[in-house]
């Protein structure tokens, strides 16, 4: 049997970026305009198999990409996000993998300036522990070297360290509570000082703050009820 050819191209909307080859024999096909392009295929080419599986693994190539740059234009993510995502589009292992290194290349794709942003946005909006971070950028892909190298620098260029928010972290705890809690905290001898540095202490743990830093913390945080009872 004589292979079919291609008798007319199609664009469709909304944009024309895919095309419908109709053939002279068999369905229709619809791949993307660039796939097409790349082929170099022509209206009364012959569409062998072996031709038909190479434009298809163009178009497939094509989508991959275009999806991955979508995804990529609504909010910047880490490999590992984005490798999901497009496999959960369908598109399989090995052409996600080269597609994301082609990506890497071109600097679209950058595991390190993802850690930095998001770091910088914690910072800015919502203060939080280096060992929360940490965690935080291990759970989108994030090496263990990558996250504490980015956090290191970060909290450099912005002249912050952990203990300073954890101090911040537990002020803006204690602005919170109620009058009787700054009472509690700032009496030794208080029956409840306990459950209120229970409750603080909790609290900035939560939020990734640990060892020397929490202890500071909670002692700020005491510095500032003992004050607010000697003020009283």
């Amino acid at each position: 049997m004589s292979e079919p050819h291609v008798m007319r191209v199609e664009s469709l909307p909304p944009k024309g970026l895919r095309v419908r080859l109709h053939l002279d024999r068999g369905d229709p096909l619809e791949i993307t305009l660039e796939a097409f392009e790349l082929a170099r295929l022509g209206v009364g080419d012959a569409l062998s198999a072996d031709a038909r599986a190479g434009l298809l693994e163009l178009d497939a190539d094509v989508r991959v990409r275009e999806s991955a740059l979508g995804l990529l234009a609504h909010r910047a993510r880490t490999r590992q996000e984005l490798a999901g995502k497009l496999r959960r589009k369908g598109f399989g292992k090995d052409r996600i993998d080269a597609c994301l290194g082609r990506l890497e290349e071109r600097g679209l794709l950058n595991d390190a300036a993802v850690a930095a942003a998001l770091v910088r946005d914690r910072l800015r909006h919502r203060p939080r522990g280096e060992a929360r971070m940490v965690s935080e950028l291990r759970s989108k892909g994030i090496e263990q070297a990558v996250a504490a190298e980015t956090i290191a620098r970060v909290f450099a260029d912005e002249e912050v360290d952990d203990a300073a928010l954890a101090r911040e972290a537990a002020s803006a705890w204690l602005a919170r509570q109620s009058a009787a809690v700054h009472e509690a905290l700032g009496n030794a001898r208080s029956l409840d000082r306990d459950k209120a540095r229970r409750r603080l202490y909790g609290y900035l743990a939560r939020r990734g703050f640990r060892g020397d830093a929490l202890g500071a913390a909670m002692d700020h945080a005491e510095r500032l009820s003992s004050g607010d009872r000697a003020r009283s």
